[in-house]
């Protein structure tokens, strides 16, 4: 008890930077990988390219990226947040590309051949019968990015992995495990929210298309 009397006010505070910092970034890379990703569905010449270079950029150890971010934009959230943002793109734009790619082509023809617009059919045809492959790209960046939102503390940022690394320097195992155990948590948390999501997104587009 004498530890949380202590240490409960730093680990709700820095809970709360990393859920931040997490979310921030991992919405960043929706919006910007889920139009990618329909986009170069209709750009194949360059698609290989675009996925080359965001697969490039995942090989980057997530510290080295981190410190590289320190001369362009300094140290804090900003940083680390675009760092993040890197790392989610991946998951998200390949799940995006495959998901729209393998729709049924007789699907498309069948949205032709009712009138829909290319925009129609990539909104209430494409993306509900993709979603199940996108929501598991969104769901493994989301993991990523909690996981590696506790270096963040590196270069300022705060969140959990200021408890972790403290720990770590002060050989104090309860810190350590005060800064670990949320985040797993918290990943886990999420993954599992996600899924919720996907499952009612999903079954309310099989009611839409019963209906």
């Amino acid at each position: 008890m004498s530890f949380f009397e202590e240490y409960g006010g730093q680990i709700f505070t820095t809970t709360m930077e990393h859920i931040f910092i997490s979310f921030v970034a991992l919405l960043l890379g929706a919006l910007v990988a889920v139009p990618l990703g329909i986009l170069l569905t209709r750009a194949p010449k360059i698609a290989n390219i675009v996925l080359g270079v965001t697969s490039a950029l995942q090989t980057i150890p997530s510290l080295a990226l981190l410190t590289l971010m320190i001369p362009f934009l300094g140290v804090g959230r900003v940083p680390a947040i675009i760092a993040l943002f890197i790392y989610s793109l991946l998951p998200i734009l390949r799940n995006t590309y495959i998901g729209l790619k393998n729709v049924d082509v007789n699907y498309l023809d069948a949205a032709k051949g009712m009138g829909m617009t290319p925009a129609q059919s990539i909104y209430q045809v494409e993306i509900p019968l993709a979603l199940p492959t996108i929501m598991a790209g969104l769901r493994l960046a989301a993991v990523y990015v909690i996981a590696w939102a506790s270096l963040a503390s590196y270069i300022g940022a705060g969140g959990l992995g200021v408890l972790i690394f403290s720990g770590l320097d002060n050989y104090q195992p309860n810190l350590i495990f005060a800064g670990t155990i949320p985040v797993t948590i918290l990943a886990l948390g999420t993954d599992y929210l996600l899924g919720k999501l996907e499952n009612k997104l999903t079954s309310s587009n099989l009611k839409k298309e019963a209906e």
